[in-house]
């Protein structure tokens, strides 16, 4: 919009105006996000903001590439660690890491800070950095396939209904039987035993599992293997209580999760972005309204999560969102429009921060109508406001003190005191290496878990069998040894066994065995042979 310079029009506009910057006068401790922009004009004496307690209601920050998102997340992200409020924030290009050190000064943010009537000054902020897995810099961050679940297993296995209802059997029956489910070769260990011979009995009464979902499920594991994926599960897992901590001046730790080494695999690093916030909902107490936030979590690249996403798992997104305010935690969404949001999502989003957004195609200029219909009535005239919003603006509108929506503010966002861009590779693994977190999670554990036990069980059941095939073996061929001996034929006689038995021989015998008795007995008697 250009600049009025009527006196008459700008009369008609302090109404407006007015109406807008009391709707952020709050009393309370608030984030200051910029000035008031109304008909080209940043007004500086009339600043936006967001109260502090209402963090934890969540939020949308969105807007077309290049229209300043991450600067905002920075902006907001600082605040919050100078209030004392801990921060988790997903680096998926990699120029987050700045956060840590000191902004350098120059022009442009000379003016920005003059525009918006902000104080700047160049301040570091104190910062951990973590990797999925250990892939690229950071303390690596890994889950178990058990807690990681079936749900979300199943999003990144890009599994249809039926598949995840059988991997959720799998789960069970893991469960069950004490299985552990640390890494994906323990998974694979349970599918592939499942559809053998032998395991196929142990899911027959709850309904069993099919050769052909097992073949679906194995395939995609072994996919999902080829990408790296296997570096994200196992042990030690992380303890997602690490995000809640401070530093030791009483500022929030700055929690960045580093993804540029997998940014090519989106779908893997939104649903890990899902488990942790999963994680921190199950972890922690019921707590209610807190006059600040225990984590606001920033949810990078929304529009990930949500691309063919289950029913199930769009239900289970839907009641950790609603459930986890109560548990002292806020959401940001960042994404491009809001209809990459699921409405029921959507719904429980309380702060909104609209950067600019563009209608080069139909396609734009739908969703820039969809996004005009989500806002509350507002004096401006949205749809044209947001296409001609410069970098570093946005349309905000938040949750007062009292939890109704504030007007809606064309808003001249401030410009960050850490530096707006990647710190040093050198600077970077020093500040990763020199955390005390670093020796707690770097190098991995594989302990005994439900491969090796069911590695160990197969090994004893082959030996078994073996032996008693061997067994088996022995019997049949000593069974046919002894058959072998009784049906044998006799062996001919020798000669002399022919003559001994022969009928003359026995004769002569007798003969001769008579005359030799007569011998002996004349000999013994004492008879004396006849003389001739």
């Amino acid at each position: 919009m250009s600049e009025s310079t009527d006196p008459a029009v700008v009369a008609d506009q302090t109404g407006p105006v007015d109406k807008i910057a009391a709707g952020y006068a709050f009393t309370g401790p608030a984030l200051d996000l910029g000035a008031l922009l109304w008909d080209g004009t940043c007004l500086p004496g009339h600043q936006i903001r967001i109260p502090l307690p209402m963090l934890n209601r969540h939020g949308l920050v969105a807007g077309a590439t290049g229209t300043g998102k991450t600067k905002t997340l920075q902006l907001i992200a600082e605040q919050l660690s100078a209030n004392g409020v801990p921060v988790f924030l997903a680096d998926i290009k990699g120029d987050v890491s700045g956060i840590c050190a000191p902004g350098a000064p120059n022009e442009k943010v000379g003016e920005r800070a003059k525009d918006v009537a902000q104080e700047w000054e160049a301040t570091g902020y104190p910062s951990e950095f973590y990797s999925l897995g250990g892939i690229g810099p950071g303390i690596p961050v890994r889950s178990t396939v058990t807690s990681f679940g079936p749900v979300l297993m199943s999003k990144v296995l890009q599994l249809n209904q039926t598949q995840e209802q059988s991997l959720g059997l799998i789960f069970h029956y893991a469960d069950t039987k004490g299985l552990e489910l640390i890494d994906l070769k323990d998974l694979r260990a349970v599918v592939a035993f499942l559809v053998s011979d032998k395991g196929k009995p142990e899911l027959k009464g709850i309904g069993g599992l099919s050769t052909v979902t097992a073949g679906v499920i194995l395939r995609s594991l072994t996919a999902f293997e080829q990408q790296g994926a296997a570096e994200f599960f196992g042990e030690p897992e992380f303890d997602t209580s690490e995000f809640l901590r401070t530093a030791a001046d009483g500022r929030g730790m700055v929690s960045v999760l580093e993804l540029p080494a997998v940014q090519d695999k989106p779908q893997l690093f939104s649903t890990f972005l899902m488990w942790l916030l999963a994680d921190l909902f199950n972890d922690l107490p019921e707590v209610g309204d807190l006059e600040q936030p225990k984590l606001v979590f920033f949810f990078d690249e929304a529009h990930l999560l949500f691309n063919g996403a289950s029913k199930a798992f769009l239900d289970s997104i839907t009641q950790t969102v609603r459930l986890i305010r109560s548990k002292g935690v806020g959401v940001f969404f960042v994404t491009q429009t809001p209809k990459d949001v699921p409405g029921d999502v959507l719904a429980q989003l309380g702060n909104r921060v609209q950067h600019a957004l563009r209608a080069f195609t139909p396609d734009d200029a739908k969703a820039l109508k969809a996004t005009v219909k989500t806002f509350p009535n507002s004096p401006y005239d949205l749809e044209e406001l947001l296409t001609q919003l410069g970098t570093g603006e946005a349309v905000v509108t938040v949750l007062s003190e009292n939890g109704a929506p504030t007007p809606v503010a064309a808003t001249r966002l401030r410009a960050p005191q850490s530096l707006m861009g990647p710190i040093e590779p050198t600077a970077l693994d020093q500040a990763v290496k020199s955390s005390l977190l670093w020796s707690r999670y770097a190098e991995p554990v594989d302990r005994e878990s439900a491969y090796e036990k069911i590695s160990a069980e197969q090994a004893a059941a082959e030996a078994e069998a073996e032996a008693a095939a061997a067994a088996a073996e022995a019997a049949k061929q000593a069974k046919e040894a002894e058959k072998a001996a009784r049906s044998a034929p006799k062996p001919d006689p020798s000669l002399a066994e022919q003559v001994v038995g022969s009928g003359l021989f026995r004769s002569l015998a007798r003969s001769i065995g008579t005359q030799v008795g007569r011998e002996i007995s004349r000999s013994i008697f004492g008879t004396a042979r006849k003389r001739r």
